[in-house]
């Protein structure tokens, strides 16, 4: 799974309540002001936009709500005993004893009223179906105090994506799943109300990819594939201006590619990989000068050439593998750009052996 957040930049989908930028300018400004000598006088108080548990969308975060394993928010809940201390039951399944204070797990128990107060804080403070709270509106409290309430909502999201990743990488992958399926239900949703909009199909591609990765780490190939699938459908949809966009389209096609190729239906897998190539190929005429974007053609090269091998077809394998080594070979690097070194040397080495391979399997 990539670890990029497709909400990193990316407004709210439900933020289309907020002001155009100078609408009602004059009328939000005394609003404020208004608000400030309330505050000024003490006969108010404004409860800040934060979450009330102190999670955030942006930064590394764990709040009473966090497996200390994983890090996520926790996942079927499960105490130790005699401990009492809780974590996701997929990660503390794992030991014998408690990561917190060493204490020898006798059993573990389901702690079904904590993870009933998780659900009910992700369903509604961390999705992006809540209706966002009217900060105009003032709540009286007494005769004399006035709360002005406002947005308390996180990223919504980004949030659950942070989320997800963070069980993922911890090898929770039902959580993480879990997380994603909700995710993309409510982007879902968000089309069904805004239509198609590249913003949208974009991050509900991405995220379908997401599910793809957990399934296929799950060991369901049929599921992966379906989800790689979507992602690809809506990722089409989008403007091919955007390089990540381009090379998240181009990884789900090989991702196809690859649980095609073993099933053992290579001319599937050959397709896909081919699609991913033209994809790549494209973006590279645009942006020729992207590292990135020759290393992912080369990779792309070296798949399809793979694959005609394996059909036969020698001669087309050998042209590709000879293209990709051209084209890493060329491939100059500058030092912000170091990172890329390794990937081309591994690639590089992958298809000099291929060439290798067939010389010697042709000498008599």
């Amino acid at each position: 799974m990539k670890p990029v957040c497709p909400f990193v930049k990316a407004a709210r989908p439900d933020d289309a309540f907020l002001k155009k930028p100078g609408e009602n300018q004059n009328k939000h400004q005394a609003g404020h002001e208004g608000k400030a000598k309330q505050q000024e006088s003490g006969e108010s108080a404004s409860i800040s936009p934060k979450c009330p548990f102190g999670y955030d969308s942006q930064t590394f975060k764990l709040g009473p709500f966090s497996c200390m394993i994983c890090k996520a928010l926790l996942f079927e809940s499960s105490k130790c005993v005699p401990c009492s201390h809780v974590y996701c039951k997929a990660c503390i399944s794992r030991f014998k004893d408690c990561p917190l204070c060493g204490a020898d797990i006798e059993k573990i128990e389901a702690d079904t009223n904590l993870q009933n107060v998780v659900d009910r804080f992700i369903e509604g403070h961390a999705r992006i179906k809540r209706s966002p709270v009217n900060t105009d509106e003032e709540e009286a409290v007494g005769e004399k105090k006035t709360i002005i309430y406002e947005d308390v909502s996180l990223e919504r999201g980004a949030f659950l994506v942070q989320q997800a990743m963070r069980a993922f990488r911890a090898n929770n992958i039902e959580s993480a799943k879990s997380r994603l399926s909700l995710c993309a239900e409510d982007i879902r949703e968000q089309l069904e109300r805004m239509g198609n909009t590249s913003e949208l199909c974009s991050q509900l591609g991405a995220v379908l990819g997401m599910l793809g990765d957990c399934c296929r780490a799950m060991g369901d190939a049929g599921s992966a594939v379906s989800y790689f699938e979507e992602s690809v459908n809506f990722l089409l949809k989008v403007p091919k201006d955007d390089l990540e966009i381009t090379h998240t389209l181009s990884v789900s096609l090989n991702k196809i590619g690859d649980l095609r190729y073993y099933e053992g239906d290579l001319e599937a897998a050959r397709s896909h990989y081919f699609q991913s190539l033209n994809v790549r190929r494209d973006a590279i005429k645009d942006h020729p000068n992207v590292s990135s974007q020759i290393l992912d053609v080369a990779v792309s090269l070296a798949k399809v050439a793979d694959v005609d091998r394996n059909l036969g077809n020698e001669g087309m394998a050998i042209e590709r593998f000879q293209e990709a080594i051209k084209l890493l070979e060329s491939l100059k690097l500058n030092s912000e750009e170091a990172g890329f070194e390794q990937r081309r040397l591994s690639v590089l080495e992958f298809l000099n052996n291929q060439l290798a391979q067939k010389q010697a399997d042709s000498t008599p």
